[in-house]
């Protein structure tokens, strides 16, 4: 996605970063972190902050988003400009929710005129207009990424600093020999103190669960459309290698912190005198890259049922 414009043609994409916490789940990166808070290039206190409560009963997973627990769930403020902050000329926001089996994530895009092109599993989505989500733990990151279409692509990033000294060499998973294995540096913010990343883009995660809803006509301009909504289950089982790092509870314990990035990737751009980049983000990241994962949002796990969640 981010790199659609930066290195179009590569085979690259852009990946989620990573922000160490402590082994207990416990937010650690107000006092810790891999770029020094005074060198963020996002200001830390921007950053956003956000408190995930527990759904109130099952979801379904069929895009629609329209359980009790989605309308009872704190939405995010409407995602800005990933580099400037400025507030993205379609609105687009997310919500999160979690039990004991899964982590959610609800997306509501406006568009005007719903497109798509790509329809195999792990096509390059960034190619469409997409909305992305980022998981990040200590030692590696989880990326997702979805179409209108409902088509997604996935991959999953080590640090390469840490993949011999952790023993993750040692872990037939994460072999490098496989040809989808390659080395990854990063797009516009390629000197991050951890350096270089393994990027996995044979790598599935297990149980996940996808669904989209369209309120429109996709690929056709003839109307104007409303837009379309994502809901997203991830298994907390399958973010075992998120964990693995920091040894934090997976599912989390109420009151963890984990960094995560949610974002909105156009292939158009808003006509000048706007400075619209194409990519908006729930919290900005100061820099055209989501590889810097002491810029995500803080999502705090609460056990209070969303229905009873403070308004």
């Amino acid at each position: 996605m981010l790199h659609r414009r930066l290195i179009a043609g590569s085979i690259f994409i852009v990946a989620l970063l990573c922000q160490p916490q402590l082994a207990s789940g416990a937010e650690s990166s107000d006092s810790q972190g891999f770029i020094p808070m005074s060198e963020l290039p996002w200001p830390a206190d921007q950053i956003a902050r956000y408190t995930a409560y527990r759904a109130d009963g099952p979801i379904t997973v069929d895009g629609n988003l329209d359980e009790a627990s989605w309308q009872a769930a704190p939405r995010s403020p409407r995602f800005r400009d990933l580099i400037h902050g400025k507030e993205g000329i379609h609105d687009t926001r997310a919500a999160v929710l979690w039990d004991d089996e899964y982590l959610y994530v609800g997306y509501w895009v406006e568009e005007p005129f719903l497109e798509a092109t790509l329809k195999n599993r792990d096509d390059y989505i960034y190619m469409d207009n997409d909305v992305e989500l980022f998981i990040a733990g200590e030692d590696g990151y989880y990326e997702f990424e979805i179409n209108t279409f409902g088509t997604i692509y996935e991959v999953f990033f080590l640090w390469e600093k840490i993949y011999e000294a952790k023993g993750y060499d040692k872990i037939p998973e994460f072999s490098r020999d496989h040809e989808q294995v390659r080395p990854f540096p990063g797009v516009g913010y390629k000197n991050h103190p951890r350096g270089m990343r393994i990027g996995y883009w044979n790598w599935d995660l297990p149980g996940l669960k996808t669904a989209v809803h369209a309120d429109g006509t996709i690929n056709d301009n003839s109307d104007r459309d409303r837009g379309w909504t994502v809901e997203l289950a991830v298994p907390w089982s399958g973010l075992k290698w998120v964990a693995h790092g920091d040894g934090r509870a997976c599912p989390p314990n109420s009151g963890d912190t984990w960094r995560m990035d949610f974002s909105r990737f156009n292939t158009y751009k808003e006509a000048p005198p706007a400075d619209d980049p194409g990519g908006w983000a729930w919290s900005p990241h100061g820099v055209w890259d989501s590889h810097v994962p002491e810029v995500f949002p803080h999502i705090t796990f609460s056990d209070v049922s969303v229905g009873q969640a403070p308004r």
